[in-house]
């Protein structure tokens, strides 16, 4: 159950921004091998001035911050995985692949509090594997 916030420097229409929600859900399905449903992404739409950008963007309203928080577990592949889907989708909706910066954070289980306050690491089935 990753828990995702993808910031942009821009408004959007809506269907833009659940496009990009959906983009990037998409790329942890596949890559992380989380169910489908299992669905925690936010989407923050920042004013320009109040979000601050590499310099030498060619398109700099278009730069995408994704943050990742994260299970410990996953290995290095299903994490260059994870890069390189987040990009590949975020391109097909016209966001070039370097305004992209993705910055996923692992946690121990014992650190996340869910399904009525138990600590991750103490739950049976979280209903995919953390191990991939």
């Amino acid at each position: 159950m990753p828990s995702t916030v993808i910031e942009i420097r821009r408004p959007c229409r809506r269907s833009d921004e659940v496009a990009i929600i959906d983009a990037v859900h998409e790329a942890l399905v596949v890559a992380f091998q989380i169910p489908a449903g299992d669905k925690h992404v936010r989407l923050v739409s920042h004013e320009p001035h109040r979000f601050s950008h590499s310099p030498g963007l060619a398109q700099p309203e278009l730069y995408t911050l994704v943050t990742i928080d994260c299970f410990s577990g996953r290995s290095v592949q299903a994490k260059r995985s994870l890069y390189q889907e987040i990009v590949g989708r975020l391109e097909a909706l016209g966001i070039p692949p370097d305004h992209v910066t993705i910055v996923l954070r692992d946690h121990p289980m014992q650190n996340w509090g869910i399904r009525g306050g138990q600590a991750a690491c103490d739950v049976d089935d979280l209903g995919f594997n953390v191990n991939v």
